[in-house]
């Protein structure tokens, strides 16, 4: 299944070119930089206006709503921007994003409705679940752009949504002192900034045998052969489910935190975890940055080159994961009473474990990378379930005794269950691959 004669491609002349890898490497740095610290400002704006409860309602909205949208997001990002051969044009994916995409606002509102939430809870998880649809849609234009090697305008992209989302967020809970207000103020910014940046009609063009171009009508940037995105569903399912779980992974602490000990408890707990995003944006930048070079060697059968970057990655996440732990044991009480409140600062001793827990953690999202870009998608389900299950276990065990503590051992032992499984399939595959004969 090759690509058409019609297939879209970029057309804008500063999308002409790929970058080189350390200037895509500095765009998505500098991009994800700047959007997690605006994640953190809308964080931290919560928690100076509001209280813990609040910030407890705003992490538990995000706690019910990204499993769904994980699973709808079939991880299409990852799977465009690795796909060397080019099997599928990126109508292709967009047709599929925005499908599964609507299945997951529907499934979301089913949730929320058969729960029972209080009233303003329910209106916030909605708000934050359409501001995540509309991510959905920015990140497949993400994936198009990584895989030409053009992260200078998903940096752009990047910049402009989290500017607007602290902003948004800040005018919403000051002037009203509503979190849905706020909530329903980043999605309007989000969805100015999805139609007249990253989804412009005029960005993408059809190129003929003739390599002529024209530019294209917007519902021409959609494809619904049922065939295509069928397989393509197909393709992408394993990865949809592997995010579902990994969200599930990182949220079943919040779920059991709030069950045992309410929104206040969460509310804390959120804010401190917050703080591993930090080292987090830099693991997925060079990730992002790194991927389609990966892929690019594995399909090839340069082992010597994936092994060499895998590792190279691996080793910058050890250092940022070490340096992030030395913050949390000398200056963690100072950090969160500094950056949030009083309260927050009882909870040092939770941040050097969840820290501790997310320097593993960046090692196995290297390894993640690495899995995606061999393409080894039916491995991870697998993988991921496990490491699902021991979370749970943990939380169920370690939450209800030990409270917060025992929380991030929970996100601890997950950590180091994904990089063990990580490495060993990872670790099998090349072994196999090199025992392939080129022809």
């Amino acid at each position: 299944m090759g690509r058409t004669p019609t297939e879209l491609e970029a057309v804008d002349s500063t999308q002409a070119t790929a970058l080189s890898f350390g200037t895509n490497i500095s765009w998505t740095l500098a991009g994800n930089l700047v959007y997690t610290g605006c994640q953190w400002g809308m964080l931290v704006v919560i928690a100076k206006l509001g209280s813990p409860e609040l910030v407890g309602q705003f992490a538990l909205g995000l706690a019910v709503t990204a499993p769904i949208m994980m699973l709808s997001n079939l991880q299409l990002r990852g799977v465009l921007a690795t796909d060397a051969a080019e099997k599928y044009a990126f109508a292709d994916y967009l047709s599929l994003r925005l499908l599964t995409t609507a299945l997951a606002l529907i499934a979301m509102s089913g949730v929320v409705a058969v729960v029972g939430y209080q009233r303003e809870t329910a209106l916030v998880m909605m708000a934050i679940g359409l501001m995540k649809a509309l991510e959905n849609l920015s990140d497949i234009a993400y994936g198009f752009l990584q895989h030409r090697e053009r992260m200078d305008r998903v940096a752009h992209s990047l910049i402009l949504r989290g500017v607007s989302a602290v902003v948004a967020v800040w005018l919403g809970v000051y002037l009203t002192g509503s979190l849905l207000v706020g909530c329903l103020g980043v999605a309007t910014a989000w969805a100015v900034v999805l139609i007249t940046y990253d989804l412009r009609p005029a960005r993408f063009s059809t190129r003929s045998h003739t390599e002529s171009r024209l530019v294209v009508r917007p519902h021409e940037q959609l494809n619904w052969n049922w065939t295509r995105i069928a397989d393509l569903a197909l393709l992408a399912a394993p990865l949809g489910f592997v995010m579902m779980l990994i969200s599930l992974n990182v949220n079943i602490p919040r779920y059991v935190i709030q069950h045992y000990s309410g929104e206040r408890s969460l509310g804390i707990f959120a804010a401190v975890a917050y703080l591993m995003i930090a080292g987090t944006t830099v693991v997925g930048a060079l990730g992002q940055s790194a991927s389609p070079r990966l892929a690019r060697c594995y399909a090839r059968g340069d082992l010597a080159g994936f092994r060499r970057l895998i590792l190279r990655l691996i080793a910058i996440g050890g250092l940022v994961g070490a340096a992030g732990t030395s913050l949390a044991v000398f200056w963690g009480h100072q950090i969160l009473g500094t950056l949030f409140r009083p309260e927050y600062a009882d909870a040092a001793d939770v941040l050097v474990w969840m820290m501790a827990a997310a320097a593993i953690g960046y090692v196995a999202s290297f390894l993640g990378y690495g899995l995606t870009a061999a393409r080894l998608f039916k491995a991870q389900p697998p993988l991921f379930g496990t490491v699902t299950a021991v979370t749970t276990v943990a939380a169920l065990i370690l939450v209800p005794r030990y409270g917060l503590v025992g929380a991030a051992w929970a996100v601890l032992l997950g950590t180091v269950a994904q990089s063990l499984g990580s490495g060993l399939i990872l670790w099998y595959a090349v072994r196999i691959q090199r025992e392939i004969p080129v022809t």
